[in-house]
């Protein structure tokens, strides 16, 4: 599974023109689901998006976690980021889950989400979504929890 995570002061997701996620301070996760992404892959992903330390201590340094603040967590579905863009001018999406898995995997990372941490909200998965960040800093990063069985390109 995949994440690209960007710290923000503020993130929303609107759907057909009516918000249905947004946080404050915290971080917006789009996640990808590659094929052989199991739930095991979702709980470590998990993981990493509460324990990775991107905000600024007292001294100014990234030592601070998302459990540590207290902050939002956002996570979009984007099935995307599991593009193969290796050669050529168009994506492949042979590495990414199908659609019923895809949205298994995200949903399960979703409700565990929501169970661990106190501010969570979500996209929608397959919705055409508009997303609305303030990026603090900037401050992003690609978290990888490789499939256990990798994709066949």
């Amino acid at each position: 599974m995949i994440a690209l995570i960007q710290r923000v002061t503020h993130a929303e997701v609107v759907v057909a023109g009516a918000s249905v996620g947004h946080i404050g301070r915290g971080l917006l996760a789009f996640i990808g689901v590659e094929r052989g992404d199991e739930q095991k892959q979702a709980v470590r992903l998990l993981e990493r998006l509460l324990d990775y330390r991107v905000f600024a201590d007292a001294e100014g340094r990234m030592n601070l976690s998302l459990r540590d603040v207290e902050g939002g967590l956002l996570l979009v579905p984007q099935f995307t980021l599991a593009a193969d863009t290796h050669k050529g001018t168009r994506p492949s999406f042979t590495p990414a889950a199908p659609p019923d898995q895809g949205r298994a995997l995200f949903d399960f990372l979703l409700a565990l989400a929501q169970d661990t941490h106190a501010d969570v909200a979500s996209g929608r998965f397959g919705a055409d979504m508009q997303v609305s960040l303030t990026n603090d800093g900037p401050v992003t990063f690609w978290l990888d929890v490789p499939p256990t069985t990798p994709a066949v390109n």
